[in-house]
């Protein structure tokens, strides 16, 4: 069997990359239990900085650098592992929250089992999010103790039977105490350890202050506080809090008693240190700490140990295995020490406990265990779905919900931004967006009669109809006191908007609704053919091909129709070409509205040239976002053309509302339900079938984040994107109606 692992690895100095090569190691290195097996190590670079790995290390991904993490899932899919074991730490992974490392998880072509580190209990939206994916794509989630196991069932969701529990391993290294003490000098000495990474969150300080009262009976002893500042902490504070410790040893007059090694030092040598000590002491200031790596050091190599009640410490300490104290509790602390340093019987007795139980616990055991796990998972396999994409079912998606629409919206409109899921108001209102939310609320109406839809159907019209100008164009942007902050709007404004008002013309609730509708939209008709933005064009074609649904016999508004669909072919004329099938020189943003507009004119123009260009650049955009199996638009980053490569990012819910309409276009046009799997496709981008693999919609406010950045998801929620998601959901539902009477018609 071939193991990939991915995380961070020795020299860099972290506790997760001595994890990582310990497990290296006890699996398919020199300290394996049965040999036979292989593996290489993918590591993680950070911040910029490079490392002189060793010789298992074949690739190494820079934290920042989402390439990186593309080019490894390539290099596993082609090393002929059979298995890949990530190591899991918030803050080692680039992106917000470590988002990086999903779409290198998404891409393995070989079953993955995951070593949680770090298991939150009130994780932030994005921390959940990033965390339940991981899960979700896991064959396995190892974990280190039971409370780990509980709160990834009840707060992430994971299945039990696919949760595992492996203890955290320990080296096999073993020093006698009276030659460990001789060497450093401490023959004399009665010796207090804490190692580790320094930081705020270690609670030295309550160390040090239950320190004098000890000192006072036993005034040989000597507490060493061994490692060094945590490199972020360093970063963000500098050497702030080693400062504050130092300031706080000299305040309590404890110098002679105190030492701090600010190192990183090897397994050996820190074996060493703590075999010469007597009691090891964790003083951690908070109960959110579901493993501890020092912690597991010190029970392997049998120390009495003392420790704030944190998750893995409560757990690892029981049964006699060590002593705890309350966080912060420096008075319990000194009674705890002086209770074991005046009755050595019962500090022995914690050493035999905690030896005893460090046996069952040395790194070759522990990898025999993740080798009978990664040999369980490569045998059954991973299922990789062929052949086209499944059907959405429609009960398995999210509610329908008004409720975000209806936070941002006041009595003037919809506000077109938000932090978060909180409408901003400082920036006002837009036209573009009311007229998404008079097309919303009709959509809903028409589909179930929801009164709030017609309660807030007027609001919607009315700013449309406010914003209309003399001369039938309008205004786009509006303040938050009612100023106008624009004269003229943008095309692609005017081009939404007449989309809207056709959709209210051909679906209107009542009559006034319609006739209010008609007078704003007629008076912008002599403007249709002064459009020069292809995609005011085609948004205006959609506009009149919804009006003509219900008024078949205009004959002037389908010359227009004619003249505006011949300028979309035009423009393909001009720039297609045997490998650019386009209207343009590049792909940029809302780029299905071009050939769904196509699709729309071809229902009433009945011009093969029309359903023709309407389905050749239609192919040609899937080509491009949908060839990896999942949306993927164009980002507007970096837009794609001819001599440039696609965007990643910004990708923006907009884009996929398009394919969403595009491919139901298609499908009402041709009955081809391979357009219906295409737009269920398209939709689960808003669901997490996306590059970051994190789903935008946010089932608390059921507002839809405002697009995929480079660093992860935008979590302002404005207008535009949930009304983007709104739309789209109510043409998933519209789409599966029609298929079901499609097929009942069948039978």
């Amino acid at each position: 069997m071939k193991i990939a692992f991915i995380g961070t690895y020795p020299p860099r100095e972290c506790g997760i990359g001595t994890f990582t090569q310990n497990l290296f190691h006890s699996t398919v290195g020199e300290e394996a239990l049965v040999g036979g097996s292989q593996g290489f190590v993918i590591a993680i670079d950070d911040n910029g900085l490079h490392y002189d790995y060793p010789k298992e290390v074949k690739l190494a991904i820079r934290q920042e650098e989402q390439t990186d993490y593309l080019e490894a899932a390539n290099v596993i899919n082609l090393s002929g592992a059979d298995v890949c074991i990530l190591e899991h730490e918030f803050g080692i992974f680039g992106g917000q929250d470590g988002i990086y490392i999903l779409p290198l998880l998404h891409r393995l072509k070989i079953p993955l089992i995951v070593t949680l580190h770090t298991v939150l209990k009130t994780p932030s939206y994005n921390q959940k999010a990033v965390m339940t994916e991981i899960c979700k794509i896991a064959q396995s989630v190892v974990v280190m103790s039971q409370t780990a196991v509980d709160m990834l069932s009840d707060v992430y969701k994971v299945p039990i039977d696919k949760i595992a529990r492996i203890a955290h391993g320990v080296p096999d290294i073993h020093f006698g105490q009276l030659l460990a003490k001789k060497e450093f000098k401490l023959s004399s000495k009665q010796v207090l350890l804490t190692f580790g990474f320094i930081g705020r969150n270690k609670g030295i300080e309550t160390v040090l202050r239950a320190l004098p009262e000890v000192v006072k009976k036993y005034p040989q002893l000597v507490y060493i506080v061994l490692g060094k500042t945590h490199p972020n902490v360093v970063r963000h504070a500098g050497e702030e809090y080693r400062v504050f410790l130092a300031g706080l040893v000299k305040q309590l007059g404890i110098e002679k008693h105190v030492v701090f090694l600010n190192e990183f030092i090897s397994q050996s040598e820190l074996f060493k240190y703590l075999s010469a000590s007597d009691i090891y002491i964790t003083p951690y200031t908070s109960e959110a700490q579901i493993t501890s790596g020092t912690l597991s050091y010190a029970i392997g190599a049998g120390n009495a140990v003392i420790s704030t009640p944190y998750w893995h410490a409560a757990e690892l300490l029981a049964d006699g295995r060590g002593r705890l104290f309350n966080f912060h509790d420096s008075p319990a602390l000194t009674e705890i020490l002086l209770e074991l340093l005046d009755h050595p019987e019962q500090m022995r007795q914690l050493r035999k406990n905690a030896f005893d139980y460090g046996r069952e616990i040395t790194w070759p055991k522990i990898g025999q265990k993740y080798l009978e796990l990664a040999g369980s998972i490569a045998k059954i396999g991973l299922d990789i779905e062929s052949g086209n994409p499944m059907i959405l079912d429609p009960l398995a998606l999210p509610p329908f919900l008004l409720d975000h629409v209806q936070r941002l919206t006041d009595d003037t409109g919809i506000i077109q931004h938000a932090k978060y899921g909180i409408p901003n108001l400082k920036e006002g209102y837009c036209l573009d967006d009311n007229a998404r939310a008079l097309l919303m609320v009709l959509m809903t109406y028409k589909r179930n009669k929801h009164p709030l839809a017609l309660k807030l159907s007027p609001t919607y019209l009315s700013y449309i109809n406010y914003m209309q100008t003399q001369d039938g164009m309008f205004r786009n942007f509006l303040s938050f006191n009612r100023n106008f902050l624009d004269e003229v709007g943008s095309e692609d404004s005017f081009g939404r908007t007449i989309w809207s008002l056709g959709y209210l013309l051909g679906n209107a609730p009542n009559d006034a609704y319609y006739q209010t509708g008609r007078e704003i939209f007629f008076d912008a008709v002599p403007n249709f053919t002064k459009l020069k933005s292809i995609r005011s064009i085609a948004n205006t074609v959609v506009g009149i091909c919804h009006y003509l649904k219900s008024n078949p016999t205009d004959e002037g508004m389908i010359k227009i129709l004619e003249a505006l669909t011949g300028r979309l072919l035009a423009e393909y004329d001009i720039h297609r070409s045997n490998d650019w099938q386009w209207f343009e020189s590049l792909l940029a943003y809302d780029n299905a509205f071009l050939p769904l507009a196509l699709l729309h004119a071809a229902e009433f123009l009945h011009d093969p040239r029309v359903f023709e260009v309407a389905i050749e650049s239609m192919d040609f955009l899937s080509d491009v976002t949908l060839r990896n199996g999942y949306l993927s638009v164009v980002g507007n980053e970096n837009w794609y053309g001819r001599d440039r490569e696609q965007s990643m990012f910004a990708q923006q819910p907009l884009d996929a509302l398009a394919m969403v309409l595009m491919f139901h276009q298609a499908f009402r046009l041709t009955k081809d339900q391979s357009y219906i799997q295409k737009l269920s496709t398209c939709f689960m981008w808003f669901l997490g079938e996306n590059d970051l693999r994190v789903s935008l919609y946010d089932f608390e406010t059921k507002g839809c984040c405002d697009g995929l950045e480079s660093t992860g998801v935008n979590r302002n929620q404005g207008a535009e994107s949930t009304l983007a998601y709104l739309i789209s959901h109510l043409s998933v539902l519209e789409a599966f109606e029609e298929v079901t009477k499609m097929e009942a018609e069948l039978v």
